[in-house]
């Protein structure tokens, strides 16, 4: 069901007088209005492209409908559409204008296996076993293309010089997508990034999240029959199995805020069988990228002697990796005061009941205030001990100024990779939250093309961050895009 844009949310800013900046609603530039605008009269029709793309939910790499689709909505709208990039058949970027300051936005259109979910407030599989958006990619992809298309026309309209881009970036579950498209230089020339991720509540993402490298190690060994000829036996999984007790020993002496977790894969095919191959799937995590750099090295290690105890050979393979998202002060700050601007939204009585009755599903006090959905967070500093996940946004940052925005997509208490973020993804409530993040995306957008001033500060912040460090990412410079990766 669609509803009007005039009632998909409310513009009136619900803060606490304490959290809103003095006279912040009389204070509305007349160009943000005009966007405001903009993005009101293209509403409907992407919340109903985000609610085609969460029917569609491709995993990662797979996404032919849904990139399809935007690259056609964005040319349609006037854009200039490269496709594919960097080898990656389901990215592209879409471009309007000229010259500088370049300005991106980043799209993103992966689902979830496992997470099929109809629009319901109880679990209920469209396709058991397929694919859902438990992360809600159908309404980031959506969302941004409309702050994109709303941005473009405010630009036409006023005659804005510079040019305004759009990424449509595969496979963030685990794909690295936005890795590959840095290696093949499409961000070089790119002055500023904007982004946003869905969530359950309304705020400035300055910074934060996990850098995490990822990897198969693959041991192979020598089959023999494990009864009558087992010293001829060199087990891959007995590899395995030493390295998984070198990486709990490891535990006690890396940073408390490191994670790493892993499964066996293949652990052989027959208890009579002394295994020849065996593996164990690795995902190491930590705030700081340089320090997942000095604990990675030390996993490799353990993997490497527990190769060497049992006279097996170690293949690393697949080797993923993520960097943490730098933050950016000069940006958050006009983030803040958009997002502020922009106001979140109230429920509908449906939404209401909708909400009310999948926060049953959730744990004992996991339900959020569903009032929360109208308040604007204050800007704060990311702490380095909460918990978080990891996305290639992080590479991006690492390489342009970023900023981000999330906003209440799912309902209060919902976590992102669930059946229940699938749900609230597929429905008005998440739509809601898009349009949202799409106003603040483009209004934001708006006053980095009308300040040049801002851009430089962002750079100069942009190096403040970077302290001298080098990105580096642990992919192998040699090693392509996984197209035949499956998220897990």
């Amino acid at each position: 069901m669609h509803v009007k844009p005039t009632r998909l949310f409310s513009l009136a800013i619900i803060l606490p007088a304490a959290l809103l900046p003095a006279g912040a609603l009389c204070q509305q530039p007349a160009q943000h209005q005009q966007i405001l605008q903009l993005v009101d009269e293209h509403a409907a029709h992407f919340s109903g492209i985000s609610k085609t793309i969460w029917g569609y939910a491709e995993l990662g790499y797979q996404e032919q409908k849904s990139s399809a689709l935007l690259r056609s909505e964005l040319e349609a709208a006037g854009f200039h559409v490269q496709s594919p990039v960097a080898n990656e058949p389901t990215a592209f970027v879409a471009s309007f204008g000229q010259g500088s300051p370049v300005i991106a936005i980043l799209g993103e259109f992966d689902a979830l296996p496992g997470l099929s979910q109809a629009a319901t407030p109880d679990r209920s599989p469209v396709v058991a076993g397929a694919p859902g958006h438990g992360c809600g990619h159908n309404l980031l992809g959506s969302g941004a293309a409309l702050a994109a298309v709303a941005l473009k026309e405010y630009m036409q309209q006023n005659r804005v010089t510079g040019t305004l881009r759009y990424y449509g970036t595969p496979a963030e579950e685990g794909g690295d997508g936005k890795v590959y498209m840095i290696r093949a230089g499409l961000f070089q020339d790119v002055d500023v990034v904007l982004q946003w991720h869905p969530a359950s509540e309304n705020i400035v993402q300055n910074g934060g999240m996990l850098a995490m490298n990822s990897a198969r190690f693959l041991f192979h060994g020598v089959a023999a029959h494990a009864a009558m000829a087992p010293e001829r036996g060199r087990s891959a999984l007995d590899a395995v199995m030493l390295m998984g007790s070198g990486v709990e020993f490891l535990r006690e002496h890396v940073p408390s805020n490191s994670r790493i977790h892993y499964i066996i894969t293949n652990g052989g095919a027959a208890p009579n069988v002394v295994p020849d191959t065996a593996e164990l799937y690795l995902y190491a995590r930590n705030p700081s990228l340089v320090v997942l750099g000095e604990v990675w090295n030390r996993i490799l290690k353990i993997g490497q002697g527990a190769a060497l105890m049992t006279e097996t050979t170690l293949e690393v393979k697949d080797v993923g990796g993520t960097a943490n998202v730098l933050g950016n002060d000069p940006l958050s700050k006009v983030a803040q005061r958009n997002l502020q601007e922009v106001g979140g939204f109230h429920y509908t009585s449906e939404e209401k009941h909708f909400a009310e009755e999948l926060q049953k599903s959730l744990p004992a006090g996991g339900a959020g205030e569903l009032d929360s959905t109208a308040l604007i967070q204050p800007l704060r500093q990311p702490d380095p001990n909460a918990a978080a996940a990891s996305t290639d946004v992080g590479d991006v940052s690492w390489n342009v100024p970023t900023i981000g925005f999330e906003t209440a997509t799912f309902v209060p208490g919902v976590v992102a990779h669930t059946w229940q973020a699938a749900a609230s993804a597929g429905m008005s409530i998440g739509q809601k939250g898009m349009i949202v993040a799409a106003k603040a995306l483009a209004v934001t957008g708006a006053d980095l093309f009308s300040d040049r001033q801002l851009v430089l500060d962002a750079k100069t912040d942009f190096q403040r961050q970077l302290k001298g460090r080098a990105y580096v990412s642990a992919i192998p410079a040699g090693q392509t895009p996984p197209l035949n990766y499956r998220e897990k």
